[in-house]
């Protein structure tokens, strides 16, 4: 599985970021443009993932997204894993949003 930091996230233009976690964790902050699609929605909402783009997926600090990545990988999907999670990527002082 590909693994990713957050600053070379950060310094990637137009990326495709999809948070797994749980709709109240993203409500409370997340990486900016990042989109949720819960890890217990995935199966159910796989349509909605491009399958032309790479997806960089993020949770809380890395082991949810990394077994999103296993089972997309398994679908033929390009993922990246994004290490450390959301908790890195605000510890960095990255871009977030609330709400």
């Amino acid at each position: 599985m590909d693994t990713i930091t957050v600053s070379e996230l950060a310094a990637l233009d137009g990326a495709t970021v999809i948070d797994v976690r749980e709709p109240d964790e993203f409500q409370q902050v997340r990486a900016a443009g990042a989109v949720n699609i819960p890890m217990s929605q995935i199966i159910d909402r796989i349509d909605e993932l491009p399958e032309d783009d790479t997806l960089y997926l993020i949770c809380a600090v890395g082991g949810r997204s990394a077994k999103v990545a296993e089972y997309l990988e398994s679908r033929d999907y390009n993922v990246v894993n994004v290490e450390g999670g959301t908790h890195a990527w605000t510890d960095a002082g990255l871009p977030v949003e609330q709400g």
